[in-house]
């Protein structure tokens, strides 16, 4: 299942960008993890990790691989993060979405998706 993440206002849209391999760059080979707390998604490897900014869709990368941390004695989740490579895909969608912490399932249709040429602009 396809999954979103809120890009945090402190880090900033700048900082995520200059990580690298952002939307329209061929892939350096280089992996990227979103880190976050809690129980870990249902997703897997070659769905789609979406990113928002500033209450606006940034796009999407493919997972490919998914850490979290297991606590046998507490018998929860730690800390985890979605792995991501190149080929980021910058679409945006017309609604507005609020900041979240977590991740959150895909809740919109795919269809209505469209290309986001000023997705780095915050």
């Amino acid at each position: 299942m396809d999954v979103v993440v809120t890009l945090p206002k402190r880090y900033g849209l700048r900082n995520w960008i200059a990580e690298g391999d952002p939307a329209g760059v061929p892939w350096s080979g280089q992996l990227y993890g979103f880190y976050m707390g809690g129980h870990p998604p249902n997703i897997k490897v070659g769905e789609r990790v979406y990113v928002v900014y500033d209450g606006c869709l940034r796009g999407y990368a493919l997972l490919v691989e998914l850490e979290w941390d297991f606590s046998e004695n507490r018998g929860q989740y730690g800390r985890g993060r979605l792995v991501r490579g190149g080929g980021a895909v910058a679409v945006t969608i017309s609604d507005r979405i609020q900041s979240f912490r977590g991740w959150r399932y895909r809740w919109w249709h795919t269809d209505e998706e469209r290309p986001f040429p000023s997705w780095n602009i915050a």
